[in-house]
């Protein structure tokens, strides 16, 4: 099979894990603090992928609402077994039930069960492994108990009852990575081949240092050995300034026709050392297996971007497409696909706290994008005081920028908002005449400039240097989201119209 365009999926698309089932492809991605959470995609040729729905799309099936930033859905893994789906995944902070949990389904496209949470399975990364004697095991990691080093962690492994999901068998240590002294060996996934299982995991933490390392035992419960030409697959040794870096949090699928493939995340750092804007995202590369071991990106030896650079056409995002922050409300937007329109009820700030803010957003998926929406700001005049709507670009609560109207007939305004460290400035202000208003927010590469259209004229009210949005700079693993943000008392309605993310389309 000939590879598609990488990445096969752009934009913050971390952790992916794949699964086949006769001729289709099923495959899922972290998603952290955003809800609805855990998207599900589906491919016939591991090219085309198209998004069926999300596993966790109601407010009571989880608790998002006190997860911080990059807290939240850690790596889940999708698997199919006698006509059911599972979803094993982490939810990680915050103030409600935390811990490995599992979805099931009748249909990859929904619904999907509530939680079912593993007690006695510390840890995250939970993966699960279905084998021929039909015992079900669960694998993932932890830090070490007795550390030889800092962040040191083990990957253990599990039996599960089939049917309650109770561990019956406890934990069993199987490796702490290929190299001494590596940090966060994390991701594990369990197969068998020809007698063999094999045991693939991460190692060096999910940055540049990123790598994929395997181990094989005769047993399930090993020992593991280490394969000798660990790292499986890095890009660490090719430095900085390399198109691609970050390389590492694979799962294996194997076609019909028995050819391999590990989808992967990776990022693409542009502006200057390795910052990415559009986070970790999901790759694919061949696998092939030599001396019954796999061989990853066969010939090349990495991962390389091949898809287009240029953005697409303006569009609306469809319904999918959209997520807000975290669970507590989900009821204030209203997505009218036909009519390109979204209504928002406004919520109390600020936009800077652990909260669920009446925002929401896309990925950042092109590093040269626009995103544009219109307002009107006579609908901002209250009761009982002025609420400020516009858009902003977010990778965190402490890290985001705003471009945001504020109503009033003589104190209408555009108002350019910058927030590093959680600390938040005025960067820009341009007057604004009461009526119908665009705003743009274009990034460039990591030039960010936030303009502002009113009664046939068009102004720049700020531009930035992105870099301060990347998780290099800010901390975490969330790539950006653009979006739609209201901000006020809850009795008032926001219309924003005309919206697209796409090309640019003027100067």
């Amino acid at each position: 099979m000939e590879l598609p365009d990488n990445p096969i999926l752009a934009g913050c698309y971390p952790d992916p894990s794949v699964c086949r089932v006769g001729d289709d492809y099923y495959l899922v991605t972290s998603t952290f603090e955003y809800f609805p959470g855990l998207p599900v995609f589906h491919s016939t040729d591991l090219v085309e992928w198209t998004q069926l729905g999300h596993a966790l799309d109601r407010t009571n099936q989880l608790d998002l609402s006190t997860v911080p930033s990059s807290g939240g859905l850690f790596a889940p893994t999708i698997r199919h077994h006698e006509g059911t789906w599972y979803i094993a995944c982490t939810l990680v902070h915050g103030e409600g039930r935390q811990g490995n949990f599992v979805l099931t389904a009748d249909d990859p496209a929904g619904p999907w069960s509530d939680p079912t949470w593993i007690d006695g399975a510390d840890g995250i990364d939970p993966s699960l492994f279905f084998d021929t004697d039909g015992r079900l095991w669960m694998c993932g990691t932890r830090l070490s108990a007795t550390p030889l080093w800092h962040d040191q962690t083990d990957v253990w492994l599990r039996e599960l009852d089939p049917v309650t999901l109770d561990v019956v068998v406890d934990e069993t240590l199987l490796w702490h990575g290929a190299l001494e002294g590596a940090v966060w060996a994390e991701g594990p996934h369990l197969y068998r081949r020809n007698g063999w299982y094999y045991l693939l995991a991460s190692e060096g933490g999910t940055e540049f240092d990123h790598a994929l390392s395997v181990a094989r035992s005769r047993s399930v419960d090993g020992p593991y050995i280490g394969h000798t030409a660990n790292p499986a697959l890095t890009h660490r040794t090719l430095g900085h300034a390399h198109p691609v870096s970050a390389v590492g949090h694979a799962d294996l699928v194997e076609t019909a026709d028995g050819e391999w493939f590990a989808v992967l995340l990776a990022s693409r750092p542009y502006g200057g050392g390795y910052h990415a804007n559009l986070g970790r995202e999901t790759y694919i590369v061949a696998v092939e297996w030599e001396n019954e071991w796999p061989v990853f990106a066969p010939g090349v030896g990495q991962v390389r971007a091949t898809a287009p650079e240029e953005s697409p056409e303006p569009r609306m995002p469809t319904p999918l497409e959209w997520t807000q922050v975290r669970t507590a409300d989900s009821g204030f937007a209203t997505v009218g696909q036909a009519a390109g329109a979204v209504t928002l009820e406004a919520r109390p700030g600020p936009f800077s706290r652990v909260a669920t803010p009446a925002f929401i957003g896309v990925r950042q998926r092109h590093k040269s994008v626009a995103f544009r929406a219109t307002l009107d700001t006579a609908t901002l005049v209250g009761p009982p005081t002025p609420s400020t709507a516009g858009l902003a670009a977010r990778q965190s609560e402490s890290a985001h920028l705003m471009l945001t109207v504020t109503g009033g007939a003589e104190a209408a305004a555009a108002v350019a908002l910058r927030t590093t460290g959680g600390a938040s400035e005025v960067i820009g202000r341009v007057p604004l005449e009461e009526g119908p208003v665009t705003l743009e927010i274009r990034a460039e590469l990591q030039d960010y400039r936030l303009w502002v259209e009113t009664g046939g004229r068009r102004v720049l009210v700020a531009s930035v240097d992105g870099r301060f949005l990347s998780s290099q700079v800010a901390g975490g693993f969330l790539g950006v989201w653009l979006g739609l943000v209201a901000m006020g008392d809850p009795a008032q309605l926001v219309e924003f119209t005309g919206i697209t993310y796409g090309r640019a389309i003027d100067g």
